[in-house]
């Protein structure tokens, strides 16, 4: 299948969508007397069953059951996911240190134009290399689901939008008030 750029955007923005599913998926974890390492150990445990490990929403029963997701399938997702780690963790180091680089350019009582501008196309061009690695493993992960699959995990993260659409709206605007 040929893809065009638009038809790239749209499926990373649906991935992209997807984890955002997954993640508010999880119920909090609530705490029970146990000492703080224990604590922590069980709400990591937890907090992996129900969305999975930084984006591993296949790890989520909900997500997974709905979907009809293998063991198989499961298995491959996670092979996906530890190949493209490293290269993924080392890209977004590099992004915030080089966003840590344009800060205190921008915060100069004096500010060098020519300084900032470049910082930031060097902050751009990180993102990007961030942005198209990340599309890479969200491809990979595409290509183990069957067409039925894939639809469902669609549908799901729709429904997802419309029930938080309004979360990154104004108060005004949450409530039907247009602003001026």
């Amino acid at each position: 299948m040929l893809l065009t750029r638009k038809n790239r955007l749209s499926l990373v923005i649906a991935l992209a969508s997807i984890l955002c599913l997954a993640a508010a998926a999880s119920p909090a974890v609530a705490q029970n007397g146990q000492t703080p390492d224990q604590t922590q150990n069980q709400n990591q445990a937890q907090n992996r069953e129900h969305h999975g490990d930084h984006g591993r929403w296949w790890d989520n029963p909900h997500v997974a059951q709905k979907i009809g997701l293998t063991d198989a399938q499961k298995q491959q997702m996670d092979e996906i996911f530890e190949k493209h780690r490293p290269q993924l963790k080392e890209l977004n180091a590099t992004l915030k240190k080089e966003e840590a680089t344009l800060h205190p350019l921008l915060q100069a009582d004096n500010l060098d134009e020519h300084q900032v501008l470049r910082q930031i196309d060097v902050v751009a061009q990180a993102r990007a290399n961030l942005e198209k690695a990340n599309a890479r493993m969200l491809f990979g992960l595409r290509k183990v689901l069957t067409p039925d699959q894939w639809k469902k995990l669609q549908e799901m993260a729709r429904e997802w939008h419309e029930r938080h659409r309004n979360d990154h709206r104004g108060p005004d605007q949450r409530h039907g008030v247009p602003q001026q």
